[in-house]
């Protein structure tokens, strides 16, 4: 059988790490985790469940994940955030995967539970994901906060069964707060990319995201999680772009002034 490294970035994770680690334990021949120096004992957790740690400042989700890949042994790796776990099913599927790795990378589809409930359906659901993949062929990429995996050559996708359960947020407020973060991350990314937004997307792009996720991907099936879950996802569209239209008036304003004082 193939050897597996999974590979976990953390940052005051404590309350995730040890259901993280434990779900991984029958796939991994190592687990690495790469923390960013947290202060609520996620380090220390993390080693007492077996895992090697390392240490790191955060300089931001694609670079972590991209650090910790290279820091694993073992060229076929499993990334998994902390709030994160396998599924009896989808270890069972990597556990078979591992016999040959007959493919470069396989995908699979992640769960999202909020307060509790697991959602089926709207933009949550099913959130496919390539998590497992050859690091020789793939790294990650995309722009902050949302990191995906790029492949370096055209290879076949192979699909796992199974869920990856991911524990979102279990608060409401702990919702919105994760929502005024990854705005602003989001913002500051697509602006370090030179992109530009136009008024018109600050308003059109939150209505698709709620008309598509609420109606045409069946969100209103979720009942009022359903509800909170496609507002707060146009909610957060709204905030990222009119963010970043911010962001790029007062860096015109900046210009304006350079150009006076000379």
């Amino acid at each position: 059988m193939n050897k597996l490294s999974v590979v976990i970035i953390t940052l005051n994770e404590a309350n995730n790490i040890a259901r993280c680690i434990d779900s991984v334990k029958t796939i991994a021949d190592e687990i690495i985790v790469l923390d960013s120096f947290s202060t609520d004992g996620t380090a220390a957790i993390a080693l007492q469940k077996g895992a090697i740690v390392h240490q790191q400042g955060f300089a931001g989700y694609i670079q972590q994940k991209n650090k910790a890949i290279k820091l694993a042994s073992n060229n076929y790796v499993f990334s998994i955030d902390a709030d994160e776990a396998l599924s009896d099913e989808l270890a069972r599927s990597i556990c078979s995967a591992k016999e040959n790795f007959e493919y470069k990378a396989y995908s699979i589809h992640r769960c999202n539970i909020y307060c509790g409930h697991h959602i089926r359906h709207g933009l949550w659901y099913p959130d496919k994901k390539l998590r497992l993949f050859d690091k020789r062929t793939g790294y990650f990429g995309g722009l902050n906060p949302h990191d995906k995996v790029i492949l370096a050559q055209d290879n076949y996708i192979q699909h796992l069964k199974g869920e990856l359960f991911h524990y979102s947020y279990q608060s409401f407020d702990e919702y919105m707060l994760r929502n005024e973060e990854i705005s602003t991350i989001a913002a500051e990314s697509l602006f370090n990319t030179n992109r530009r937004v136009h008024w018109s997307k600050i308003f059109l792009s939150p209505l698709w995201a709620f008309i598509n996720g609420y109606f045409l991907r069946l969100g209103f099936l979720d009942g009022q999680d359903g509800f909170v879950i496609a507002t707060h996802t146009a909610n957060q569209s709204y905030k990222k772009y009119y963010k970043l239209k911010q962001l790029q008036k007062n860096a015109t304003h900046k210009i304006h002034w350079q150009n006076a004082e000379l």
